[in-house]
């Protein structure tokens, strides 16, 4: 009996012993368990804010990124509005050079209608003059017809030596004459009547300045020579309206 209790409590402790072996087995494994759980979480953990770092840099960058975009884009809208800018600038200097380039032209062209000759009609002759030639002997004219005979003599002298091969010259010199003539200064008078019969005897005034001529020998006394010019201008002109009065003077001076 004792044999058997012994055994009994031998069996019973191996199997008590087995039993705590066992127990301390699956404590072990069961904490491995936990600590590969652990560190699997904790692995996965440090990936996710790893990648989350990750997003966040990169969303940065994005951002960064964005506004290097949006600060480009502001600076193109800039270039482009200074380009819109410079390009209406340029337009209007275009247009305003155009326009000066226009005026100028006109301007010349102004300026070369005005310094054409023309053909006038003075005294029944037809010649081409310069708008200056016509100007100038107009207002010589019209300074004799206001009375102001040295202001006239002085004009068409000037008209005279500035236009020496001029249509008008004829013209001038019968009015330089007259001019002459009714400030008594005969002797120049007949010196201008003569160069007009001279340069143009069939010209208009050729009769009137060779009777002028007569008129001024008269005013000077000298009778002689004034009944010998009355006399020529009878056979040069005895058509016109000066040897008619050539005549009637001629008798009175008889």
């Amino acid at each position: 009996m004792k044999l058997l209790r012994g055994l009994v409590l031998a069996t019973s402790a191996c199997a008590a012993l087995t039993a705590a072996h066992a127990g301390l087995f699956e404590d072990d494994e069961a904490r491995r368990a936990i600590l590969e759980l652990r560190q699997r979480v904790d692995a996965s953990r440090q990936a996710a804010d790893a990648a989350q770092a990750k997003q966040s840099d990169d969303n940065a960058q994005l951002r960064r990124s964005l506004l290097d975009l949006q600060s480009q884009i502001e600076a193109m809208r800039a270039d482009m509005a200074n380009l819109r800018g410079q390009d209406e600038q340029l337009a209007r200097d275009v247009a305003d050079l155009q326009r000066k380039q226009k005026d100028i032209v006109q301007n010349v062209d102004a300026q070369q209608a005005a310094s054409q000759p023309a053909q006038v009609t003075v005294d029944g002759k037809t010649f081409s003059a310069t708008p200056a030639e016509k100007t100038d002997f107009e207002a010589a004219l019209g300074t004799f017809r206001q009375g102001d005979f040295a202001g006239a003599q002085t004009a068409f002298a000037g008209f005279v030596k500035r236009y020496p091969q001029s249509g008008y010259n004829p013209s001038a010199l019968f009015w330089l004459g007259n001019a002459q003539y009714a400030t008594r200064d005969y002797k120049g008078a007949i010196t201008n009547f003569r160069a007009l019969v001279a340069q143009s005897p069939d010209h208009a005034r050729a009769p009137e300045s060779i009777l002028s001529i007569a008129n001024c020998q008269i005013e000077l006394g000298d009778t002689k020579s004034a009944r010998k010019t009355l006399g020529d201008l009878m056979k040069a002109y005895p058509q016109s309206e000066a040897a008619q009065a050539a005549k009637e003077r001629l008798a009175k001076l008889k």
